[in-house]
C-alpha cells in the first residue's frame, strides 16, 4: 500500500540505505523515502534550500530516520538545527546509528530526538527493528502538523 507520508533517511553508507528499504518493503512499509547522504542534504530538503530549492517547505516528512555519524553536518548538529527551527521543532526524529557510545546517546535525547536506536548487525533483527519503527511512526502515533 503506497502510503503519502514521506519518510527522510539520513544516512551515508550505501549499504544501510539499502538495507533500510528493503526492510521497509518486507513489511510493505511503503512511502515514500527520501534519502539524504549527509547532513547538508538533509538540511537542505528540510528547509529548500541548495539542491532542493523551490520544495514546497509545506510538505514535511512523517518521520526523520537519523544516523549521527555524517559527512559535512553530523547528525547531531542536523537534530540541533531542526529543534531551532518552528517549522521543523516538532518534527519527529529517530536516530538510528550504530554508535554505542553512552555520549551520542545523551545528546541526541538532550537535542531533542524522539526516539534512538542502535542498529543490529543482523538483517532479520534490523528489518524487525524498521518494521516496528514503521508500524510505530506511521501507523500508530499521532504528530501535531509542524508550525501547528
Amino acid at each position: 500500500m503506497v502510503d503519502s507520508r514521506i519518510i527522510l533517511l539520513v544516512e551515508d553508507n550505501p549499504d544501510d540505505v539499502e538495507l533500510t528499504l528493503r526492510a521497509l518493503k518486507r513489511h510493505n512499509l511503503m512511502n515514500e523515502v527520501v534519502i539524504a547522504g549527509d547532513g547538508v542534504e538533509a538540511l537542505d530538503y528540510l528547509f529548500g534550500t541548495g539542491t532542493y530549492a523551490g520544495r514546497d517547505v509545506s510538505i514535511l516528512p512523517e518521520v526523520v530516520l537519523l544516523d549521527l555519524k555524517l559527512p559535512k553536518v553530523s547528525g547531531l548538529e542536523v537534530l540541533q538545527r531542526m529543534r531551532t527551527d518552528n517549522r521543523t521543532k516538532i518534527l519527529p526524529v529517530v536516530v538510528l546509528t550504530s554508535s554505542n557510545e553512552e555520549r551520542d546517546l545523551i545528546d541526541s535525547y538532550r537535542f531533542g530526538a524522539n526516539s534512538y536506536v542502535q542498529k543490529p548487525v543482523d538483517f532479520n533483527q534490523f528489518a524487525e527493528a524498521i518494521r516496528q519503527l514503521g508500524m510505530y511512526w506511521l501507523l500508530l502515533n499521532r504528530s501535531p502538523k509542524p508550525g501547528g
